[in-house]
This record gives structure tokens, sequence and C-alpha cells, in this order.
């Protein structure tokens, strides 16, 4: 469907120009803006998103490395002669202890047993591999213990399994407090002789619960210093469950948030669904670019996570910034093309508007309007050129036919006074005398106005072509001012056409039919429905004819549809059309029918019936006087008369009367028949 085009574009080249020229800036532009701002935002993140990403395989990558190390560590330890030989003496202890520190465990024990698993405090039994099992791990194992269960390794450190729970926004319930397991790396080692028998177990164990520096190590490694830019901190976490048991995120300025939990959303995903955490998380107290990954025990059990993270809110800040700028350059970008294009299009639209305006000042009388001269060198100041000199040619033109009209009148005139005193067949002569050197002085002045007018016709409608084929669609905009030239092209070369259809009758003329004066009136109300709709006429008909008419159908068609505008002319306010036909005999017995049309308007003015069948001589603003004088020649080509007058019925208004022949005959032998035109 054809949406409507809003009045003030379809009206204005002007407007439609600089619609066409601002269009891609309002339009595209900010599309374009939109489109990278999306862009970005989403790049933007998907890097932050690999970034973390990143970090947190860092992260877990030095975590395993300690499970590594305290797994190979105490499997040295285990395998060490040292050790063997602190068995036999009192030096085990200080041994273990000097081993452990080395090490930088928290606790290093050594187990007696003879390969019974009840000789093992229940703690470390409960982790030995099933007796099917070729050998213990070489690694060291994540495990969770009960207070009791550490108590029984290392009792010296119960103070750091004390953690106070701290109310954590969007975190799921708990009934607990305090958070007294712990989450310990251990290894467990055979300690076999010489001979291969085994002597014990060697356990050494790493207490992670508010471990800080394992895991301001692990924020070194994974954010040593100028990693990131812009001010944003690095954090990294290691949780029990969803408790934060030691890290390096902030509750205060200078208090760990120790004791926090992590929001229910996370733990939903990485504890309960296994899943890795990647993307913004609000960490305690503000937004983090946050990975979290869950840690499994020696079963498989997830029983705490590993968390990275940075700070949000700088990056953020210069994203914003980024679209900010981003922003200002392409409205500087709109601000410079929109002033180019609209002095552009100022250039195409300023030729045009006067252009149509010296038309119109031409239209309104003003025969002297003038485009002059315009700065533009195109086609469309040679378009310009080309209709002032038109216009030259017109009025140059009109005048000379105004004043040889006069002057023919003035010679008719002088000859008819001659002629008063000559019988009626003398003054017959004389009027068709006066026809004929009318007809021919009209003849020459019409191919005379014909050459001298198509010529430059021909050069405005050749250069109207040449600027569409050379604007191609770019046309499109001024296509009604392009239309509105044409129209006035095919105006001027129609005045041209009526001229010589007067002067040449016989080289127009088509053939006669006997024609239902009737059918023919109802025929040209259809013509002519347009402009009765647009009117508040009403049209009343008396079609009482019988008799047919000897007239070529379209020329009968253009003088009564000539008279019907002109009686719709004459009612601009509304009233009644009253359309009668009759049939008529003469004393002669010549038979034919009668049209008259009627109008309720002002009527003729005085004098002016005597003249309204003269060339060039009209009452309306915008006529060119030709149509009656016309409509009179086609009827008495036909032998036939044209009356005009005002109504005698006592309503206002005028009234034509055209008297046509059943039977066509010259005009000449009407005239000798009854003396007189064959008007009614």
């Amino acid at each position: 469907m054809k949406l409507p085009t809003p009045r003030w574009l379809a009206t204005s080249v002007r407007n439609k120009l600089l619609a066409m020229a601002l269009l891609p800036l309002l339009v595209v532009f900010p599309l374009l803006v939109l489109a990278i701002t999306v862009w970005s935002s989403v790049t933007y993140d998907r890097l932050l998103i690999t970034k973390v990403r990143s970090d947190l395989a860092v992260a877990r990558g030095y975590f395993d490395q300690v499970l590594a190390e305290v797994g190979s560590g105490t499997r040295g330890v285990a395998r060490s002669q040292r050790l063997l030989q602190a068995l036999d003496g009192a030096a085990l202890t200080d041994r273990l202890s000097a081993d452990r520190l080395e090490l930088g465990l928290d606790f290093l024990l050594f187990y007696r047993t003879d390969g019974s698993r009840d000789t093992l405090p229940a703690s470390v039994a409960t982790l030995l591999p099933p007796a099917s099992a070729p050998a213990l791990p070489r690694s060291a194992q994540l495990v969770r213990l009960s207070r009791d269960e550490l108590a029984a390794l290392a009792p010296q450190l119960l103070p750091r399994l004390h953690i106070p729970l701290v109310a954590t926004r969007n975190a799921a319930p708990d009934a607990r407090s305090i958070e007294d397991r712990a989450l310990v790396v251990l290894a467990l080692q055979p300690v076999l002789d010489a001979g291969g028998q085994p002597q014990g177990l060697l356990v050494g164990g790493l207490l992670l619960n508010q471990n800080l520096d394992l895991i301001d190590h692990i924020n070194r490694i994974v954010y040593p210093e100028g990693a990131l830019p812009f001010g944003s901190e690095g954090t990294a976490t290691l949780f029990l469950d969803d408790v934060r048991i030691t890290t390096n995120v902030r509750l205060f300025q200078d208090q760990r948030a120790i004791g926090t939990r992590v929001s229910q959303t996370v733990r939903e995903r990485v504890l309960t669904q296994g899943q890795t955490w990647l993307d913004r998380a609000f960490v305690v107290n503000d937004w983090y670019v946050s990975a979290y990954e869950p840690l499994r025990d020696a079963a498989g059990q997830r029983v705490g996570m590993l968390y990275v993270g940075f700070l949000e809110s700088p990056f953020r800040w210069v994203r914003h910034a980024m679209l900010a700028l981003m922003g200002l350059i392409f409205l500087a970008v709109m601000a410079v093309s929109a002033w180019f294009s609209v002095r552009w299009a100022r250039s195409i639209f300023r030729p045009v508007q006067q252009m149509n305006r010296t038309m119109q000042r031409v239209e309104d009388g003003e025969a002297a309007a003038r485009v002059g001269q315009l700065p533009a060198r195109d086609e469309l100041g040679a378009l310009a050129g080309h209709l002032d000199q038109l216009l030259d040619v017109i009025d140059d033109k009109t005048t000379a036919l105004r004043r040889w009209g006069e002057e023919l009148d003035h010679k008719v005139a002088e000859r008819t006074r001659e002629l008063e005193a000559s019988n009626a067949s003398l003054q017959l002569a004389q009027q068709q005398l006066v026809k004929s050197e009318k007809l021919a002085a009209i003849g020459q002045l019409t191919a005379s106005i014909a050459h001298e007018i198509n010529n430059p016709i021909a050069v405005m409608q050749g250069n109207l072509d040449l600027i569409r084929d050379t604007l191609g669609s770019h046309a499109q905009p001024v296509k009604a001012e392009l239309k509105l030239l044409d129209e006035q092209v095919e105006r001027m070369r129609l005045i041209v056409t009526q001229l010589l259809q007067y002067a040449r009758p016989t080289e127009y003329a088509g053939y006669v039919e006997a024609l239902d004066l009737n059918q023919t009136v109802h025929d040209c109300l259809v013509l002519v429905a347009h402009l009765l709709a647009q009117t508040r006429i009403e049209v009343a008909r008396e079609l009482r004819s019988t008799q047919r008419v000897g007239f070529n159908r379209q020329e009968l068609q253009q003088v009564i549809i000539n008279l019907l505008i002109n009686a719709i002319q004459a009612m601009p306010q509304g009233g009644t059309l009253r359309l009668i036909t009759e049939d008529w005999t003469d004393e002669h017995g010549a038979r034919g029918a009668l049209l008259r049309v009627e109008d309720s308007g002002t009527g003729l003015a005085p004098g002016v019936a005597e003249r309204l069948f003269r060339p060039f001589f009209t009452t309306k603003n915008d006529g060119n006087g030709l149509g009656l004088w016309i409509s009179l020649g086609l009827v008495e080509r036909y032998g036939g008369g044209i009356g005009a007058g005002n109504r005698v019925d006592g309503q206002r208004g005028a009234v034509f009367s055209v008297r046509l022949l059943t039977e066509p005959q010259a005009p000449e032998a009407v005239k000798t028949r009854d003396g007189r035109p064959g008007g009614g």
C-alpha cells in the first residue's frame, strides 16, 4: 500500500530536496551509531569475559601446582633416608617439624601402622583408597574436614576455623552463624624401609581457611602490578561451599570479606549444577567481572569454589567515555555533512522555485515577469534562459496579434460603413469577404506564431527531457515541478493548435454523422462530471428534441463541453445548470435541433454579448479568449449558429443557444436563405 505523501513535502521541491539531503544524516547516522554502540558493548563484554576466563585458567593452574607440590613434597619426605633414620630415634618430631617448615605445610604427621586401617585416625583412614587400589595418589587431594577431624590431625589450627558468617545480600538462606569446617589440601604417602616393607603413613596437609599468604600469592600471579588498566583491582577467593574462607576482597577498607557468602544465583550455577560462571557478579559491595569454578574432593564431590575477578566500574566508565567520544564525532560529522547537503540542495531548488514564481506571475497577468540571470551554469540555468526567451517571444507575438486584431477590426468597420448603402447580397458578400480576410490574416499570423513559438517550445521540451535523462532517479524529488513545466509547454502548444484549427478548418475537420443531440449532451455531462463534483451546482435536464443533427461527433462535444465549462465557471458559489433541447423548423422548411445552456450566474454585462465571440476576448482572468470563437467557427461550418444573451424568464443568469441542422449546409446558403447568421 502506497503511503500518502505529507502536504509539506508534496507541494515544495525545496522540502523534497532538503528531506532527500538530510534523511541519510538523520536516520542512517543514528542507526549506525546505535549499531556501533551495540556492537562495541557486546564485543567489550566478550573481551572482558575472555580476560577473566584466562585469569581463571592461570589461577586454576597455580592451585593445581600447589596440590602437586604438597603431594610431591610429602612423597619426597616419605622416601627420604633422613626420615627412615629418624624413625628409630627420638628425633622424629624434630625431623618432621623441619621438613614441614621447608615444605610450607601446616602439618606433617607420621603414623606407624601394620597395614590395618583400624590403627589410623578415623580422619585419615577415610581418605585411604580401597585395598584393591594399586597405590596412593601421587598428588595431594582436596578434602573437607569437620572441626573434630581437623583436631585429630592438627589441633593447633583450630583457631583458624572460627569464621563468623556475615550477612550477605542475595545469598541463600542459612541458619548457621559460624563456619567451623576445614578445607584442607591433604597428601598421604607410605613410608617404606630399604626392603620395601611399610613402616607407616606420612600425612602432610595445608589448611586453606584464612590462608592469606596463599590467596595473596594467587592474586599476585593472576593480577601482577599494572596488569589491569584504568585503576581496576583484581581479586581472588577460595570458598568452602558458598562461604569465603580466604580472600583479598575487602569488606571495609582494611577488613577482608572472610565469612561473606556468594549469591544464590552463583551458588546454584557452580555448586549445584557444576558449571563455570563467567559473567558480571555482585561481589560483597561492588560489581566485578567474575569467574567461579567448582572445587572437587577426592570423591568428586563439589566442596568449594575458586574465584578470580576484577572491578567492572573502571572499564564501564572507559566504555561510556569511548561511546560519548564516538557520539560527539558522529554529531560533528553529521553537522558538517548537513551543512554541505543543504548548500548543495539549495543550488537546485532555488532556480526551480524562481522559475515557478515567474510562471505564476505570468499567469497572474504580469507579462513582463522574467526569471533573470541565474548563477547556475547547469541544465537548470539553461532551462531558465530558454524560458525567458520563450516568454519574450510570446509577449512580442501577443502584442503584435492584438495590434493586428485592432487594425483588422478598424478596417472591417470602415468597409462596413462604406457598404451600408449596398443591398443585402452585397452586404452578405462583404461579410464573407471580411471573414475570408480574417481567416487569411489569422492564417498567416498563426502560421508565423506557430513557427516562432514551436521552435522555443521544442528547445524547452528538449531541455526538460535532457534534465530527466541526466538526473535519472535523482529527478524524482522535482518530478512535480518538471511536470508543471511540461503542462505549461503543452498549454502553449494547444493555443497554437487552436489558432490553426480556426484558421484552417478543413485540415482539422472529421467525418459527419447523424447524431442524437440528447445522447451527446448526456455524454458531455459525463466528461465534466469531475468539475461538477467539486461544486454545488444542480443540473436540470429538459431533453425533448427528436431530430438528429449532422455534425462531427468530437467537434460537437468540443462545442457543448466549452459551453458547460463556461456555465460552471459562471457559478463558483453553486446554482442551477439547465440544459434544454427541442426541435425547430424555419419558414423555408429547414429542420434541426436547438440546445440552450442556461446558468444562474451573474449574467452578461452590457456590451459583452457583442464582443463575446471575438478572438482573445475573455471575461475570465485565466482564459485565452479562444473557446467561444472556435466553437462559433465549428458550428457555422455546418450551417448552424450560436447566440448569447441574458435569461428572459425573470431569473438571473446567461443563456447560450446553439442551432444545429439535420442536414449540414454551407454557411453562405443559410445566410442567403434568411438574411441572417445561423445563431438562435
